[in-house]
């Protein structure tokens, strides 16, 4: 993918969150085959998000911002991605009813904190295995055009970086 290209699908991804936050029709978020996962530039790095601790995802949520922050927030200077599985899909539903964390509340600024990485180009790509194994219904997960559901969390870990990208994980 070209610069230009790039840039044109950061673009469209701000036109549709904004159609989104104007009320367009809620739609499931797009899936992915691990074939279709591509390093973008030159700098490229996962996130592993396999943990359900608030905590803990709000110091990863820090650490993105500060990568980011070193490189100006451009998303064209470097392509930050978090994969989440198992409990670290909590974090990315729209409500926690019908999952194993039920009884829980998140504070709704972690979204907002996600959401706002996400401007700066960070993509979030989430487990179907983990849905099924977990028996979550896959409309519970935010369909912001940022998230995607990829078949397996660890193998989208696995083929990411073979691809060349760098590998951080949180705790």
């Amino acid at each position: 993918m070209t610069e230009i290209d790039r840039r044109s699908l950061v673009g469209g991804l701000f036109v549709a969150s904004s159609l989104a936050a104007a009320g367009a029709a809620r739609a499931a978020p797009a899936e992915l085959a691990l074939k279709d996962l591509k390093k973008e530039g030159e700098v490229a790095c996962l996130y592993h998000c396999d943990f359900g601790d608030p905590k803990r995802y709000g110091q990863m949520l820090g650490n993105i911002s500060n990568h980011l922050s070193v490189y100006n927030s451009d998303p064209f200077a470097i392509q930050l991605i978090v994969v989440a599985h198992g409990p670290g899909v909590k974090f990315f539903l729209t409500d926690l009813d019908g999952s194993p964390w039920k009884d829980e509340k998140l504070d709704p600024v972690l979204f907002e904190r996600i959401q706002n990485l996400a401007k700066a180009g960070v993509k979030v790509h989430l487990c179907a295995i983990t849905f099924q194994k977990l028996e979550i219904d896959r409309a519970k997960a935010r369909s912001e055009p940022f998230i995607s559901i990829v078949p397996s969390g660890v193998a989208t870990v696995a083929a990411l970086q073979s691809k060349g990208f760098a590998y951080l994980k949180v705790g």
